[in-house]
């Protein structure tokens, strides 16, 4: 038996493809669980979704090739903030809001403002609160 695994995606519906059944179908046809994070797909727009999926290698697999005939974009690394180091200007105003600590400052000289990708739950006080426009959302 396959070891079961799971993986953080970000879809990207173009509005040709927002109303298909396509989270039904990895559930069912796929035998995945899914967890949806964010999302913003409605009908006559562009959309995404940011969610896990857990199964084996093998059914995670299937699910994103069966997404991809819909003409769906798949980002692997399933984050929709981003964090656009040519606007930040390491003031650390984000760093207190941050539940995570995915936006910390390690060096106490330089008061570098470091972003820890994996650490981020998308909770968005950094879009929220930046001066400078830093952090983005695509939702």
């Amino acid at each position: 038996m396959s070891e079961t695994v799971t993986k953080k995606l970000m879809l990207y519906f173009p509005k040709c493809e927002c109303e298909k059944p396509i989270i039904y179908h990895l559930v069912k046809d796929h035998n995945l669980v899914v967890n949806v994070f964010r999302a913003k797909v409605t009908p006559e727009e562009e959309g995404f979704l940011v969610l896990d999926v857990t199964g084996t290698e093998e059914q995670i697999q299937s699910g994103i090739d069966f997404v991809k005939t819909f003409n769906v974009t798949v980002n692997f690394t399933g984050k929709g903030v981003a964090r656009d180091e040519a606007k930040c200007t390491h003031c650390g105003y984000c760093v207190p809001y941050c539940p995570t600590g995915a936006l910390n400052i390690t060096d106490g000289q330089t008061r570098q403002v470091a972003y820890d990708e994996s650490k981020c739950i998308e909770c968005l006080a950094c879009v929220r609160v930046c001066p400078f426009g830093a952090c983005t959302s695509a939702f």
